[in-house]
């Protein structure tokens, strides 16, 4: 499954949606104009009722708000935009290079596996064509050494096998994740934009001021989502950096055996499982938002159910196969 696609088509789509916006600016209008009359009428009646002057700089908001509404997908959402994106890009360019980094650390810790095995005598545990010619030299009388070699060759794969069976699904589980979180930033972020233009409307009339402020709020809150992910990403590619490191030290010793294990990468998986729910909540603490604090809850809750889940699965499959193995 190609999740860089999925986020894309994403992308995509709050782009494609962002223009139905529009279809909102001919009831918005309507519903500002009639609040831009009482309000006007309010307050010129009020000053004439305690025969005051009239000022007229606060009678200019709701005629200020008309013209947000009137121009509202280019004004607003893409002046928004425009100021957030650079935040965007460069949070994300911070995850590439770690990312970067990573996979080059991947490359040259697997090369020094393959040359520690090779020190050891046992390439043929971890390559085929060393094991094709180990079994080739070897002749009929070498019969036990054959049985030897295989025997230890099947054990090292089952293990590997399980290991990577575990992996993958953490990483499935760690991808989805991250995908749930940018599907809920797409829906608020699309909802936020279409019915845009009716809350601007609401906040002419009296007692709904608020109403402007807070859909400001909670938009550069959820916005600020994905640049929050990133940089969680990259704290966790970062530390899996170090771990990466501290192996390649442990493997340039030539005493040193490896035996594939990466129990703290999956570790580090199911942190990251139950992290990224941790996203709106944080992004929270950058904007506070209100109205977002139940949404939060509901996603942390989900994380916590998520985390449990995942180390239920990756428990039972261990058992499960830990436990054929014995009875074999």
């Amino acid at each position: 499954m190609d999740f860089d696609n999925l986020h894309q088509v994403l992308r995509n789509l709050y782009e494609d949606m962002i223009p139905l916006c529009g279809d909102m600016i001919g009831v918005a209008k309507g519903l500002a104009g009639l609040g831009a009359l009482f309000y006007v009428a309010y307050r010129v009646w009020q000053a004439l009722a305690r025969a005051e002057p009239i000022d007229v700089f606060p009678l200019l908001r709701p005629f200020a708000i008309g013209l947000c509404i009137l121009f509202f997908p280019t004004i607003v959402l893409g002046t928004i935009n425009a100021v957030m994106s650079p935040i965007v890009r460069g949070t994300h360019s911070i995850l590439e290079t770690q990312t970067f980094d990573m996979e080059a650390y991947q490359l040259q810790k697997e090369e020094l596996e393959y040359e520690a095995r090779v020190r050891e005598g046992k390439a043929w545990l971890v390559d085929d064509e060393a094991y094709d010619q180990k079994l080739k030299d070897l002749g009929i009388w070498d019969t036990p050494e054959i049985i030897g070699m295989w025997s230890e060759r099947f054990s090292y794969d089952i293990k590997m096998w399980f290991r990577q069976v575990v992996r993958d699904l953490l990483e499935l589980l760690f991808n989805a994740a991250a995908l749930i979180i940018d599907t809920l930033r797409t829906f608020f972020l699309v909802v936020l934009s279409i019915l845009g233009p009716v809350a601007f409307a609401f906040s002419v009339y009296d007692g709904f001021q608020a109403t402007l402020t807070q859909w400001l709020a909670r938009y550069i809150s959820v916005y600020l989502w994905l640049p929050v992910s990133d940089l969680f990403s990259a704290v966790l590619a970062r530390i899996q950096v170090l771990m990466l490191e501290a192996d390649i030290k442990l493997l340039e010793d030539p005493n040193y055996i490896p035996d594939g294990s990466n129990g703290i990468y999956i570790v580090f998986m199911l942190i990251g499982i139950i992290g990224y729910f941790t996203v709106p909540t944080v992004a929270n603490w950058i904007i506070q938002s209100g109205g977002m604090g139940s949404a939060n809850h509901a996603i942390n809750k989900t994380a916590g159910k998520a985390g449990s889940y995942a180390a239920g699965m990756a428990g039972g499959a261990a058992g499960n196969i830990g436990g054929r193995l014995v009875g074999r």
